[in-house]
């Protein structure tokens, strides 16, 4: 049997990089998975190219800081499919400024996405997950919301947060049979990253600091996140799943 098969999931930022595959993966594996993102034209070709592998999915347009939204989005999953088992707050931005650069104007705004996007995602989507008799929540972080690099002041502090909120939420949620882990990828080669990768210097630091001879593929975040949503994972949860190739082991 396939390792999500009669499972229902929710993975938001899902138009490209780690979220395309991480939907991927979980419709290859027998989920029927809502895709969102804010790129919907990019998601409508994420989520066709799914259906072509024979994989149920559906997309939908959404703003993760957006409380309607959520509503919307979770409204819909239980609407299309019958229930809610699983969910990957995957959907961030980043910016690259340290303190002193930074705009409160820029800092709310990675804030609102990947902190409160986590939070209302996880809000709206465990009453649902309870009813279905529980299930599994993936959010992801960021080895940067574990050890600090200098620099995307903002970023750092919001994947921390991400990380705290997992934990505190798991030993809340464990009595319900849900699950809530969170998953810190490293230098992972995605289109967040690109500008940085596609500098020589940038790309020569990233390989430099990155232990392992390569450096991530979003497939290497979505086979750890297929493990976390399965019932392989049935005693895990409030833990850190580190795929970085031997970053933090520094």
């Amino acid at each position: 049997m396939k390792r999500l098969q009669n499972k229902v999931a929710i993975v938001t930022g899902a138009a490209g990089g780690i979220g395309a595959a991480i939907a991927a993966v979980f419709a290859a594996e027998g989920a029927k998975v809502i895709l969102t993102d804010l790129l919907e034209a990019t998601l409508n070709e994420t989520a066709e190219a799914i259906r072509e592998t024979g994989g149920d999915v559906c997309p939908l347009a959404q703003d993760v800081s957006s409380e309607q939204q959520w509503q919307h989005v979770t409204q819909k999953a239980v609407q299309r499919y019958g229930k809610l088992n699983i969910l990957v707050n995957n959907a961030g931005i980043a910016s690259p400024f340290n303190v002193e650069e930074e705009t409160v104007e820029r800092w709310d705004k990675v804030q609102a996405v990947n902190s409160r996007g986590v939070f209302l995602g996880m809000k709206y989507a465990v009453p649902e997950i309870r009813k279905a008799g529980g299930g599994s929540i993936i959010n992801i972080s960021s080895i940067f919301g574990i050890i600090g690099a200098g620099g995307e002041a903002a970023y750092h502090a919001s994947k921390g947060a991400v990380r705290l909120l997992t934990k505190t939420t798991a030993i809340d949620l464990a009595k319900d049979f849900i699950r809530v882990n969170s998953i810190h990828p490293g230098m992972i080669e995605t289109p967040m990253t690109e500008h940085k990768l596609t500098n020589p210097a940038g790309l020569e630091a990233a390989k430099q600091i990155t232990p392992w001879p390569r450096l991530g593929k979003p497939t290497d975040i979505a086979y750890g996140a297929l493990y976390l949503a399965s019932d392989e994972s049935s005693f895990v949860t409030g833990s850190e799943l580190v795929i970085d190739g031997g970053w933090v082991a520094h």
